[in-house]
């Protein structure tokens, strides 16, 4: 994988994936910046919430669970000093269906907690990650 970032001003980049995509980085006023782009930590979060999504619907999905939406929320405490690290998160599922097996919900929770998602394997080595879930029936 590669990725690179190029600035433009002030403390605003656009990054860039190796597979082409950009997204724009912006720093916080507080530090000069203008906040016109995501900050760093809040892209770790994104690709956490990411990457266990696209697990726990795929896995979903292969049950044949009928789901009909699936929102994934990250909240993380920071340390109050520099440099701010995460010192806890927490990983909220969202998930709208008939009927869903709640089971098979949690079993696909574990399955990308301990298995499939990489972002999570990484960051849970050095901060504790905690899950939860709701189920809304339509």
């Amino acid at each position: 994988m590669e990725a690179s970032v190029v600035w433009d001003h002030g403390l605003s980049f656009t990054g860039t994936a190796g597979s082409g995509f950009e997204v724009a980085l912006g720093g916080a006023r507080e530090a000069g910046g203008d906040e016109d782009g995501f900050r760093p930590l809040e892209l770790m979060l994104i690709s956490l919430a990411g990457c266990t999504a696209m697990d726990v619907i795929l896995i979903l999905k292969k049950q044949r669970q009928a789901v009909t939406g699936l929102e994934v929320k990250v909240h993380a405490e920071r340390a109050a000093e520099h440099p701010k690290v995460f010192t806890a998160i927490e990983v909220e599922y969202i998930v709208r269906g008939r009927d869903i097996k709640e089971a098979g919900l949690e079993k696909a929770i574990e399955l990308s907690e301990t298995r499939y998602c990489s972002a999570q394997a990484m960051l849970a080595k050095v901060v504790p990650i905690r899950h939860k879930y709701r189920i809304i029936d339509e």
